[in-house]
């Protein structure tokens, strides 16, 4: 995950959102996925995690014609050409934003970050509005983090290939050493050179692929009997649903539980749902079309519905994390705190193309239990802060009745 960067051209936001959707077809399943503003290395949440679930209204008018592209990738096969990538240009032409096309290698890579290992340097990317790519999260302990490269870094280069303007899959596989067409990455110690900037400062820093795990839940519980317990979640992962139902079974009734969703991008749309199940006593989580069918999540019955709850968001939030907000919102259990979030409510769902690539095509929007589209609009917190959205977070939570 030598740029873990999440499923949300943002091209890297595209494939990365779509992965993140791919729930659709997956859905039935129980495999869905969600979409990610942030890839990295361990872009788990782009693969096939992250899509999320779909609201009840047609896909957008800018969106890839599913038959368009698989003719175009059948096509190339035929003519000896790259499938792959007579893809991507009719999903670009499309105008689609969230539909994107990945190489076997990179979509087998995304699926092996969605269980928390890769061989990277421990870096997330995303791309900011001008093409330009920014770290967006760092692995404490990483070869990046030793290294000394922060958040909000920007990223000029990898192996001397300029970044601007990519799509952060494409990066990201660079950052793992995945060839363009080829499957999985480079081997722990292979080495990555990395064009760097910070305000002034400009540099290069070569790094070494090392194998890590990514922990995606990070629970801090108070030293006494009445604090609260603050449960960090980074992406939505396989495992990150009971890793959370664990730290509410051990949160102090007292202290209630503040749930932080700021700067995740998003991950499996059934992990998301695991998680709302930890707090909900059954019921609805969000709807979703597919082709014209009207579908719906549920919550598994015997969460904690009595623990005081505050979640905590900012624009980093993403695709299934907003499901997650906007359903705990909608329902009544939690109260949001902070700042808009991204707005990723768009369903992706991949299919295979002739040259094994993956097509993750949008179909479709979610919405939460109340009705309200998420995408383009994101979820607005029931107090929105502009500074201090922690300690502000924390002093609702002692509104609520617990000892915070």
């Amino acid at each position: 995950m030598s740029g873990p960067c999440s499923y949300d051209r943002p091209r890297r936001i595209r494939r990365g959102a779509a992965l993140t959707l791919f729930l659709a077809g997956v859905l039935a399943t129980g495999a869905a996925t969600g979409t990610w503003s942030d890839h990295g290395e361990r872009a788990a949440s782009r693969t096939a995690a992250d899509r999320t679930a779909f609201g009840a209204h047609a896909p957008d008018a800018a969106t890839a014609d599913r038959a368009a592209v698989e003719r175009a990738a059948s096509e190339a096969v035929e003519d000896g050409k790259s499938g792959s990538q007579a893809a991507a240009e009719v999903v670009s032409r499309s105008g689609d934003r969230w539909s994107t096309i990945y190489t076997p290698g990179e979509f087998e890579s995304f699926q092996e970050q969605l269980d928390g290992a890769y061989v990277g340097v421990g870096l997330w990317v995303r791309q900011t509005a001008g093409g330009r790519t920014e770290v967006s999260r760092v692995q404490p302990g990483g070869p990046a983090a030793r290294a000394g490269v922060e958040v909000g870094d920007r990223l000029h280069a990898v192996d001397g290939r300029a970044t601007r303007g990519r799509p952060v899959t494409e990066i990201v596989a660079r950052l793992r050493g995945a060839a363009p067409h080829g499957a999985g990455g480079s081997a722990a110690g292979t080495p990555v050179r990395l064009d760097v900037e910070r305000g002034a400062r400009h540099w290069s820093v070569t790094l070494h692929r090392t194998r890590l795990r990514t922990q995606n839940v990070v629970t801090d519980r108070p030293a006494g009997v009445r604090g609260p317990t603050r449960v960090k979640i980074a992406a939505f992962a396989k495992g990150t649903g009971a890793e959370v139902r664990r730290a509410v079974r051990r949160a102090s009734a007292h202290g209630g539980l503040l749930l932080d969703l700021r700067g995740n991008t998003g991950g499996l749309v059934t992990e998301s749902v695991a998680t709302a199940s930890a707090f909900l006593d059954g019921g609805l989580v969000a709807t979703y079309d597919m082709r014209g069918s009207q579908r719906a999540l549920y919550a598994e019955r015997g969460g904690n519905t009595r623990l005081p709850l505050v979640v905590l968001v900012d624009g980093g939030t993403m695709s299934a994390a907003e499901l997650l907000a906007g359903a705990l919102q909608d329902r009544g259990r939690a109260v949001v705190v902070g700042s808009p979030t991204f707005g990723k409510g768009s369903v992706q769902m991949p299919s295979r193309l002739a040259d094994g690539s993956v097509a993750e095509l949008t179909v479709g929007h979610y919405r939460t239990p109340s009705g309200r589209a998420v995408d383009g609009a994101g979820i607005t917190p029931d107090l929105v802060v502009a500074g201090q959205a922690e300690k502000r977070a924390r002093t609702v939570l002692s509104g609520l009745g617990a000892g915070a």
